[in-house]
């Protein structure tokens, strides 16, 4: 049969393309290994994900006179979870999680960034782990690299990272290895099977791919065609992405990371997109939060017996505006809601301290109010996680953070 050389590939990559906001060729999905059994999965929820929507608080008075047009509440369809918060529509395949406490969330949080709401500032501060005062600087590490700074024997991986950059959230000194065109184009067993799933439909791939001797290949980084200078290769991989449907799903991603952490890997994080709900959110939201939904169930369904030393964080850079848009949105705004699951979490409630939606009540007369840094509760997950303390949590891993006092996430 035709060989296919490292270039045809990356070409067959160009040809084909796949969604830059969800496949994990454009999408890091970075992993750390630590002598623990313990597990840790943080998803980035790119866009500013609406707590507001996803955990609505339809028991405040003032709460549905703001969005007129949205869905609200359990006679509107909503899961109720505590007869004060409603769980949208579109989570409700994950309230038997919910149910047998593996489902939680934290309300009114934030990361310290305040009143600018640029989602690249945002997300590069929710990554970072540091204060008001960085943003808009040139980060050198985040916070989950920092974490493995402090466990000993720990090391960290980021997979399927495309071109120079990395996920910020696990950049820093800790020993790593990453794959880019420009690198020999080794890949484990369940990369390469990903891979495959991607370009599937692809015929010249599939016949490939099929190949014991291709497989070899593209496991141990031996193919022809090694000449193939970097900027062509990253031209190769990018040129016709917007152009085409294809992509990796949520589902895949999660499935891929289950796969990682059942082995060796110990600390997963990966993104997701589509939560920048300017209009039109009544649809736009509910196919997000299904999305989000199958990640978490993909990651039960694949870690096992795992799942019940797992807790999972969705986190976002800012929340969004308490009333409606003129185009049945929301409007970049500041607190949010933080997602948790896991077997290994103390879930089935809605914890923080609830600020009101009433006249002084919101942040700038526009957003929730945060009454906690995001932060916190991520640092307590570690705390009971790994066993990282305090003088580690809020002066290494989160400078300048006020822990608090402990709200109980783990069982």
């Amino acid at each position: 049969m035709s060989r296919l050389t490292r270039r045809d590939l990356l070409l067959r990559a160009s040809a084909i393309g796949c969604s830059a906001a969800a496949s994990p060729l454009m999408t890091p999905v970075a992993f750390a290994s630590a002598p623990t059994d313990n597990r840790l999965v943080v998803i980035i929820l790119r866009g500013a994900m609406d707590g507001l929507d996803l955990v609505q608080p339809y028991g405040d008075p003032d709460f549905s006179s703001y969005r007129p047009d949205f869905a609200i509440g359990p006679a509107a369809g909503a899961q109720d979870l505590d007869g004060f918060f409603a769980l949208h529509h579109g989570f409700g395949d994950l309230m038997p999680l919910w149910q047998a406490g593996e489902l939680g969330f934290a309300h009114a949080v934030s990361t310290p960034y305040r009143n600018q709401r640029s989602h690249f500032d945002g997300q590069d501060l929710l990554e970072a782990g540091t204060g008001a005062e960085t943003v808009g600087r040139s980060y050198e590490d985040g916070w989950l690299n920092r974490l493995v700074q402090t466990l000993p024997g720990a090391t960290r991986e980021t997979a399927l990272a495309v071109g120079r950059e990395e996920a910020l959230i696990l950049r820093g000194a800790a020993p790593s290895v990453a794959w880019s065109p420009a690198s020999r184009l080794g890949l484990t067993p369940a990369t390469a099977d990903l891979l495959g799933m991607l370009y599937h439909d692809d015929p010249l791939f599939r016949e490939a791919f099929e190949d014991a001797e291709f497989y070899s290949d593209l496991l141990h980084g031996s193919f022809e065609g090694g000449d193939m200078e970097e900027g062509e290769m990253m031209e190769a991989m990018a040129g016709s992405i917007a152009a085409s449907n294809r992509s990796v799903t949520a589902r895949s991603l999660a499935s891929f990371a289950a796969e990682r952490l059942r082995e060796d890997a110990r600390i997963a994080s990966f993104s997701l997109g589509g939560w920048d709900t300017h209009r039109g959110q009544v649809n736009r939201m509910g196919g997000a939060l299904r999305h989000l939904s199958s990640a978490i169930s993909e990651l039960r369904s694949g870690l096992g017996p795992d799942w019940d030393r797992t807790v999972v964080l969705a986190m976002t850079e800012f929340g969004r505006t308490v009333r409606q848009n003129g185009s049945a949105g929301t409007d970049h705004g500041t607190g949010s809601a933080l997602v948790m699951a896991g077997g290994a979490l103390n879930g089935g409630q809605v914890l923080g301290d609830w600020p009101g939606l009433g006249q002084g009540d919101l942040f700038a007369d526009r957003d929730l109010m945060p009454t906690r840094d995001v932060r916190a509760y991520a640092a307590w997950a570690m705390a009971g996680l790994f066993g990282t303390d305090r003088a580690a949590l809020e002066g290494q891993i989160f400078p300048g953070l006020d822990l608090g006092l402990d709200p109980g996430l783990l069982l």
